[in-house]
């Protein structure tokens, strides 16, 4: 996911409603620190993901370009939190879908929120992190543009063998493929790993809601930050919404995402739910 630049105004702090005590914590950047409401932390290694949806549960209209901030409504808050999101990263895992639709996507903590780039770089020197998280492009079928910016500038791509093929002269030399198998349907598992074997171990999700409907399907997930937008809208028939979870039947599964942290700005909630543990 991506969103437009932020407003000219001073971004208010959010306000913390909530917070499990148990949460582990890194001492934030004073910038960050305040703009947050208080510290913020992960398990040494985790993978994460963050969306933002309307308060009947859409992620993205996909008959309306930039509908990502259409859903987000336009909120300074939810840029900044991706941000520091993405600043903890050692990878942003994002899928062919959402680099189709973000065509200038960078998925760089201080592109999505530039007031507070210098912090978010500070944050990870601190943490002993390279200038960005490096961008994992899922695709089974390697059906990408090579032309898109993102790879330009060097990204990893995981794909099947056949898209390693498909993709093997045409993308930049900067990007660096990995193929995960002969089938184009790539278990949640095999791109877990690769990233892992890579030395990623904080991992944040921003693929669309397939992806993640697969990624939570095998329990690959341990924790969704949702940002709740107060929108309404509806639905236009069959295809025209796309949900949180699409593609995976979570019913048998009894999955019960556990609230550990509740922050508020204006009229938009930001909510942390623990999925695993």
């Amino acid at each position: 996911m991506t969103r437009t630049e932020p407003s000219a105004a001073p971004l208010e702090p959010l306000e913390l409603l909530y917070e499990a005590d148990s949460l582990p914590r890194t001492a934030l950047p004073s910038v960050l620190e305040r703009l947050h409401g208080g510290d913020l932390g992960f398990a040494d290694e985790c993978v994460y993901a963050n969306f933002v949806t309307t308060l009947d549960g859409i992620v993205a209209i996909p008959t309306m370009p930039g509908s990502n901030d259409f859903v987000a409504g336009d909120s300074d808050a939810d840029r900044f939190l991706m941000g520091l999101l993405r600043a903890f990263a050692d990878a942003v895992l994002i899928g062919s879908g959402v680099l189709r639709a973000s065509p200038q996507g960078t998925w760089r903590p201080d592109k999505v929120y530039p007031p507070a780039a210098a912090s978010y770089a500070e944050l990870r020197q601190q943490l002993g992190l390279l200038a960005a998280p490096e961008v994992a492009v899922l695709t089974g079928s390697g059906s990408i543009d090579p032309a898109h910016p993102l790879l330009e500038s060097g990204a990893l791509v995981l794909t099947s063998e056949a898209g390693a093929e498909r993709l093997e002269t045409r993308l930049p030399r900067t990007s660096t493929i990995v193929a995960l198998g002969s089938s184009t349907t790539i278990a949640p598992g095999l791109v877990v790993d690769a990233l892992h074997a890579r030395g990623h171990r904080r991992i944040l999700c921003e693929a669309g809601p397939h992806t993640f409907g697969t990624l939570v399907e095998a329990s690959a997930v341990d924790e969704l930050f949702l940002t709740t937008s107060p929108l309404l809208v509806g639905d236009a028939g069959s295809g025209s919404r796309l949900r949180l979870v699409e593609g995976a039947d979570l019913v048998p599964d009894e999955l019960r995402p556990r609230l550990v942290s509740l922050r508020r700005h204006g009229s938009h909630l930001f909510h942390r739910y623990a999925l695993r543990g």
